[in-house]
């Protein structure tokens, strides 16, 4: 079937932001600056941004109609068969889209390669038409990712593309019961992070980041090892585990695969959540009576390869 339109999915600026918190460019930069902030940051920050942006779309306009949708409206909008999509800002954008993308090939820009890692990133505004180009004559190389599922007993079903997030909504701590390849225990925890192979480099490095810098306190030659999940994996990692006599702290990390699955049961009475790829308000409520068990999803999101990379 051919491709009839492109969409853009794109999201605020910084400075857009502020902005719309504050009315006014001058009423922004008047509330930064008194804080000691650099405005200037956020002003350049902007313009490569939209000069990235303008750059896209007179290229785009010359191949195919196109339509732009802003990142709040991702989750209602839908996308076909007869769609591309174009992802230009941050990795976390590619996560918040591919969600939602019904499996439409994702071409992801970087909009500022001094700014953004761009590990989800592959194109940049001077080649990423060669990659809309390969999508609309049906002969391009995409990575097939593979989501993240958290599927609750009451049927309930939330779906990442990065990472899950499973515990308090507050700074509480979270209790709940773990079981993992045949082991069981309970917990007293931060919550746990299930992260996909392709948000292993994003808020889960974090946790390794720490534990690495304590173990390195006592293990001065300890060198940090690069996770390298496959497409069909998931590890999870619980976030400050505490023991006591009721809790313990055997099962802290793990990979999950195709046979296996991880469970968890809450035993908060209120406050228990659980959400994905950092939007808080896309979540399932995990309260007492709620099980979880998180897995491998059968959904998958393809984003387009750069062939000259």
């Amino acid at each position: 079937m051919s491709i009839e339109y492109a969409i853009i999915v794109k999201n605020q600026t910084r400075l857009e932001s502020l902005i719309q918190r504050f009315n006014t460019k001058s009423q922004a930069k008047f509330y930064i600056e008194s804080l000691g902030g650099n405005f200037a940051d956020y002003e350049l920050e902007h313009e490569i941004f939209y000069a990235s942006l303008n750059s896209l779309q007179s290229q785009l306009s010359k191949l195919i109609k196109y339509k732009i949708v802003d990142r709040t409206y991702v989750p209602s909008f839908i996308f076909s068969e007869k769609n591309l999509i174009v992802v230009i800002g941050q990795d976390g954008l590619v996560a918040n889209t591919a969600k939602y993308a019904n499996n439409v090939p994702i071409v992801a820009v970087n909009p500022d390669k001094q700014r953004y890692d761009g590990v989800l990133l592959p194109f940049d505004s001077t080649d990423f038409i060669q990659g809309i180009e390969q999508v609309m004559a049906n002969d391009y190389a995409c990575e097939k990712m593979q989501f993240a599922e958290a599927k609750l007993n009451d049927g309930q079903r939330l779906l990442a593309f990065n990472d899950l997030f499973i515990g308090p909504s507050s700074h509480i701590s979270a209790r709940y019961k773990i079981s993992f390849q045949e082991q069981s225990e309970e917990h007293s925890s931060s919550g746990l992070i299930v992260s996909t192979k392709a948000g292993s480099t994003g808020w889960l490095s974090s946790v390794f980041n720490m534990a690495y810098g304590v173990t390195g306190l006592f293990e001065k030659d300890l060198k940090p090892k690069r996770l390298r999940l496959k497409h069909n994996e998931l590890v999870f990692a619980v976030r400050e585990p505490f023991q006591s006599q009721v809790t313990q702290t055997q099962i802290v990390a793990g990979i999950i695969k195709n046979q296996h699955k991880l469970t968890i049961e809450s035993l908060m009475p209120n406050s228990g959540i659980i959400f994905s790829d950092g939007i808080e308000a896309d979540f399932l409520r995990f309260n007492s009576g709620s099980i979880a068990r998180i897995g491998i999803a059968k959904e998958t999101a393809k984003i387009v390869l750069n062939k000259h990379q």
